[in-house]
């Protein structure tokens, strides 16, 4: 690339901080214009290697992998990495020196820029939390097979649709606060909750075809957190689909999972307790709509490999202090309201149950309470007002815990968050965005659990119609709420890095 060319790229993407991020994608059309050469023709290579750690705790019954794709086009060589990890860095087993020592290996070896190489981590929880000790030289080896056994490639891009398997994180409340759904505190009560956020249900698909028809690797870009099952360990839902991709394209096929936008949006059912979480029939259901719409992409011949990637300021979140305060009085006021009840919970619950189940003689056959009012006597009916009254009593003290709980979780999360913060020793942190493009897919990148609205405006914005969004990709910064979740009050909230004004920059 030339450095007129460079010029125009940087320009392109300071205007970018103040219109928006369709025009740094915008900056993909001069790449493509004049980033290749005219004769030069895409070639790819892929491989995986086994990461599976085999001191992983619980009943293992499926194995991690590293997966990489090296594509090659004139002068420009990429290269996208998936990683059945839970994070690049920052959490889990995946230290926080991996990526930029993945990049300067590949780069060593291979002479790639490493502002070209794309790292994406599926963010599966469980086992992705404790993979092999040697990732980094099991990554390297999977780029260097994956060079080694490149051939020329058709590319096609497309996308399908899955709206069966997850659902948004976040409950919004009738009181305007936000509150996630989460195992490290309950639900509120279905009379709080006005309306749930949205998810993205689109399958973002990249299919390379060998010049024989057969399929060399598909990418497919999905937006949901894989939470593990209770009972096994496995690679989660993009483990089981990736799978059935595989098993149903060519012999040899390889299919990785790029993680989206996934910040508030989970598996459907994920605090269900009366069956076991099992990730397998989620894996199946997006991997047969993948599956769809995978066959009815026509790869054709493309010269078209480009990728964008800057590094850009974002302000620090500062204002931990106030909300941990404002915490602490919301917890003094709950505390408060707790009142004194002659129940306990071995009292409580046969009462709750039998005056739901029989609200009109709870206390006894109805006949009982005839008799009484043919006598002018109401004995049974004062003793149901009181228990009522107790029953009533027990409740808001049980829904006063709940919120405790919540808020003291919260607040211990934002602790931290502050000390990390404060540790950096600096009002800004450095984020790099990165934005590829290989035929008509498009795949644009950040750091961190961004919340889906900000990928489906992405989308909506983007001047290309297969525009895809990539979180999780080289590094990890915790979680990128929207504006409108700052204050909300939700988890994500708490667990964020970023100041308020983040969105607006990106």
């Amino acid at each position: 690339m030339n450095a007129g060319i460079s010029g125009i790229i940087r320009r392109v993407f300071r205007k970018k901080i103040k219109l928006g991020f369709t025009l740094f994608l915008s900056g993909l059309v001069c790449l493509m214009f004049f980033g290749t050469t005219v004769s030069a023709q895409l070639t790819a290579g892929v491989a995986k290697v086994n990461i599976t750690n085999p001191k992983v705790r619980g009943n293992l019954t499926d194995s991690m992998y590293v997966k990489a794709l090296v594509m090659k086009s004139g002068n420009t060589s990429a290269v996208i990495i998936t990683v059945d990890a839970v994070a690049i860095g920052g959490i889990g087993s995946v230290g926080n020196d991996y990526f930029t020592a993945v990049r300067s290996q590949v780069n060593e070896e291979l002479g790639i820029e490493p502002q070209n190489v794309l790292i994406n981590a599926s963010h599966l929880h469980g086992a992705g939390y404790n993979v092999c000790e040697d990732v980094e030289a099991r990554t390297l080896q999977a780029v260097m097979q994956a060079r080694q056994n490149m051939v020329p490639v058709n590319a096609g891009a497309g996308s399908g649709y899955e709206d069966r398997i997850t659902e948004n994180h976040i409950l919004k409340l009738k009181n305007g606060k936000g509150w996630a759904i989460r195992h490290a505190n309950p639900l509120p009560p279905d009379e709080e909750i006005e309306s749930v956020g949205p998810i993205d249900p689109e399958i973002g698909i990249l299919r390379l075809d060998k010049k024989n028809g057969e399929t060399l690797a598909i990418v497919y870009n999905f937006t949901g957190h894989p939470y593990q099952s209770i009972t096994e360990e496995t690679g989660g839902y993009p483990g089981f689909a990736s799978k059935l991709i595989e098993k149903n394209i060519s012999d040899g096929t390889i299919a990785l999972f790029i993680q989206g936008f996934c910040g508030d949006v989970i598996p459907i059912l994920y605090k269900d307790v009366h069956s076991v979480r099992d990730q397998e029939p989620l894996g199946t259901m997006l991997g047969l709509s993948a599956l769809e719409a995978i066959r009815k992409i026509k790869p054709v011949k493309t010269r078209e490999l480009n990728v964008i990637s800057e590094v850009v300021k974002f302000p620090r979140k500062t204002d931990y202090v106030e909300r941990i305060a404002a915490m602490e009085t919301e917890q003094e006021e709950l505390l408060r309201s707790l009142r004194g009840t002659s129940l306990n919970f071995k009292t409580f619950l046969p009462l709750y149950i039998k005056y739901n189940i029989f609200e009109e003689y709870p206390s006894y056959y109805s006949h009982r309470y005839l008799h009484e009012k043919d006598l002018g006597r109401n004995d049974l009916e004062k003793l149901d007002e009181e228990n009522r009254r107790n029953i009533a009593k027990y409740l808001r003290n049980i829904h006063a815990m709940e919120k405790l709980a919540r808020l003291q979780y919260n607040i211990d999360l934002a602790k931290d968050r502050k000390i990390e913060n404060e540790s950096a020793g600096e009002s800004t942190m450095d984020v790099e965005i990165q934005a590829m493009k290989v035929g008509d897919f498009v795949l644009v990148t950040f750091p961190a659990e961004v919340s889906v609205q900000v990928g489906l405006n992405i989308k909506q914005k983007s001047p290309y119609s297969n525009t895809f969004v990539a979180g999780y990709t080289n590094g990890y910064i915790h979680y990128a709420p929207t504006a409108d979740q700052f204050g909300s009050g939700a988890y994500q909230d708490h667990s964020c890095l970023l100041g308020s004004e983040w969105q607006r920059i990106y």
